[in-house]
């Protein structure tokens, strides 16, 4: 894992300028040449070569040498790109440490220019097969043929669209900007349900299912909730991770509300020892719709 802060300060505006041309030369070729970067940057080829030991020793690129030599962005250098933007739009002015890694997703701290904590969410729809990926996000089944910068931006897109129309009337990260793979969000309270362990156990699963239920209301089923998608406060609970979120009221999303539900019952019968009907309570979520 890069040091995103390090990284990006470090980086001269002719090398930033070399990953956007590699990113728009994959638009249309998996490994870009040297060539394709000089035509799109106006830099020599000889620069571009220079430069890019620096970046290819950064690991934010990937280098090919096949019938021809090509280069490919990697996860890193997408980060890069999409801080960049981020810096550029008066959205963050700095950068903080690593916070969490997940199955698909990384997040790093920030700060905005009025000094409110930020976390930026990177995501990362490579780590898993895209036939997978494909079957859990309603956004991707119409696409056979993408790679996976493509893949996890459109990730990004939906996650950001899904949390602006949820917020404030879910207990949901408040979404502020959104560029490439990458999401700017507030900073979710309380820690990861997951690694808890709650005084009150009944009061917080109510609170739980009390968002899953607004959350219906406002148009959506979160679609791969567990445990881990909870966080625990004092003063309650939030929601996060909604990449995955489909409309409700739809027959998917009616069979991924009965999953969300059991995988949460489960979990609390299993830690807590509480028990509930989830058939009953699958029917209240969708009645007060």
């Amino acid at each position: 894992m890069i040091d995103h802060a390090t990284v990006f300060l470090s980086l001269k505006p002719e090398e930033l300028k070399i990953l956007r041309a590699v990113e728009n030369g994959m638009k249309t070729h998996e490994w870009v040449a040297v060539e394709d970067m000089a035509s799109y940057t106006g830099l020599s080829e000889k620069e571009i070569e220079y430069r890019l030991r620096n970046l290819t020793g950064l690991d934010l690129l990937e280098r090919f040498t096949g019938h021809y030599v090509g280069y490919q962005l990697k996860y890193n250098g997408y980060d890069i790109l999409a801080i960049s933007a981020f810096v550029r739009r008066d959205t963050i002015n700095s950068l903080g440490s690593l916070i969490g890694v997940g199955k698909e997703s990384v997040i790093i701290g920030a700060m905005s220019p009025g000094g409110r904590p930020l976390a930026i969410k990177f995501h990362r729809e490579g780590r898993t097969a895209f036939k997978q990926v494909k079957r859990k996000r309603e956004h991707l089944v119409d696409l056979h043929n993408t790679n996976w910068l493509y893949a996890s931006s459109l990730a990004a897109k939906h996650e950001f669209e899904v949390l602006k129309k949820l917020y404030p009337a879910v207990s949901v990260p408040e979404p502020f900007d959104q560029n490439r793979h990458a999401i700017v969000m507030s900073v979710a309270e309380g820690h990861d349900l997951s690694r808890a362990k709650v005084e009150d156990a009944e009061w917080y699963l109510d609170r739980i299912v009390e968002q899953l239920e607004l959350a219906y209301r406002n148009g959506y089923v979160h679609g791969d909730f567990s445990e881990y998608n909870v966080m625990v406060s004092e003063t309650g609970v939030t929601i996060i991770d909604w990449p995955q979120a489909v409309a409700a009221g739809t027959k998917i999303g009616d069979e991924l509300l009965a999953r969300d539900v059991h995988n949460i019952f489960t979990y609390f019968a299993r830690k807590y020892r509480i028990r509930r009907d989830e058939i009953e309570m699958v029917k209240k979520i969708k009645d007060s719709a």
